[in-house]
C-alpha cells in the first residue's frame, strides 16, 4: 500500500508539471522575444541619432526593419530611415558612396561637379558651403556613386535610388488616363521657377495659373517631366496631363541631388 501510495503521488507531481509546462503562455514569451528583438535596436538607434552616429542609426533601423511586423511601425522606421539618408548625402559624413576630394589650382564647383557626374548644389550641400568660392587644398565630400529614379504609376509613388538601394520615397501625382509614359529616360534639363508653355501660351512663373510649381526635371521626351505643384493636397492621384508631380520642397531636394543625365524609369 505504501509503495501504491508513492507511486500515486509522484504521478500527481509528473502530471502537474507536465500540465504546467503545457499551459505556459508560450505565446506571449515569444511575442515578448520578437518585440525586443525589433524595439532594442529602436531604442539603440534613437539614441545613436540624438548623438548625430547617422551611420550607427541607418544600421540599427535597418536590423529592426527586418524583425517588424505591424504595418505602421514599419511604415514610421522607413521614413526614419528616409530622413537618415538623406541627412548622410547633404553631410561631410564620407560613406561607402563618396570620397574626399582636394581643390586643385583652377578648380572650380561647376568643373568638380561636371568631373564627377554630380551637381553644384550638392557639393555645396554636403560640405555646408555658402558661395562657391573654394581654395586649393580644401577638401570636399564629392558623390561618386550614380542616383536614379523610378516612378510607380500603380503606387504613385517616386523612388529615389543610389546604386542598389533606396534613398528615399516620395508622394507623387501621375497623368491621369494613363498619360505618363512608361519606359526608360534620362533627365536633359533642369530649370528653377519654371515658365510653362501652355497650348502657345506663355504661363510665367509667377503667375496663379502656372502649376509647374518651383522646379523643373525635364525628360528626354518632349513635353514631359517631374515638377513641383501648386495643388500639394492632391499629391497621390492620377490626375495630371501626363507629368509626374512633387511637393515642392521635395522637386527641390530632388534637383539638388541629381545631375543632367540621371536615368528616370517610368513603370505601371
Amino acid at each position: 500500500m505504501k509503495k501504491l501510495h508513492l507511486f500515486v503521488i509522484v504521478g500527481i507531481l509528473v502530471l502537474g508539471i507536465i500540465l504546467g509546462f503545457l499551459l505556459m503562455p508560450k505565446n506571449k514569451s515569444s511575442v515578448q522575444k520578437k518585440e525586443n528583438k525589433a524595439y532594442l535596436p529602436l531604442k539603440t538607434a534613437a539614441e545613436a541619432l540624438t548623438n548625430n552616429n547617422l551611420l550607427e542609426a541607418k544600421e540599427l533601423y535597418q536590423q529592426a526593419l527586418s524583425t517588424l511586423e505591424d504595418a505602421n511601425e514599419i511604415e514610421k522606421v522607413r521614413v526614419e530611415i528616409d530622413k537618415i539618408n538623406i541627412a548622410i548625402i547633404f553631410s561631410p559624413l564620407v560613406d561607402e558612396c563618396s570620397q574626399e576630394y582636394i581643390v586643385k589650382p583652377q578648380d572650380a564647383l561647376a568643373k568638380i561637379a561636371k568631373g564627377f557626374s554630380t551637381t553644384v548644389e550638392l557639393i555645396k550641400l554636403s560640405n555646408h558651403l555658402n558661395s562657391d568660392v573654394i581654395r586649393p587644398g580644401q577638401k570636399l565630400k564629392i558623390n561618386t556613386c550614380p542616383f536614379s529614379i523610378v516612378v510607380d504609376k500603380s503606387q504613385n509613388l517616386l523612388f529615389l535610388k543610389r546604386k542598389d538601394e533606396i534613398v528615399k520615397t516620395y508622394l507623387v501625382s501621375t497623368g491621369k488616363d494613363n498619360s505618363t509614359p512608361v519606359g526608360n529616360f534620362k533627365i536633359n534639363n533642369k530649370l528653377v521657377n519654371p515658365t510653362w508653355f501652355k497650348s502657345g501660351a506663355v504661363i510665367l512663373p509667377d503667375s496663379p495659373d502656372n502649376i509647374l510649381g518651383s522646379r523643373w526635371l525635364g525628360i528626354d521626351l518632349q513635353g514631359y517631366g517631374i515638377h513641383g505643384t501648386t495643388e500639394p493636397n492632391n499629391l497621390g492621384k492620377q490626375i495630371t496631363l501626363g507629368c509626374v508631380r512633387m511637393k515642392n520642397e521635395d522637386v527641390e531636394e530632388l534637383f539638388n541631388i541629381v545631375p543632367i543625365g540621371t536615368e528616370v524609369t517610368i513603370i505601371d
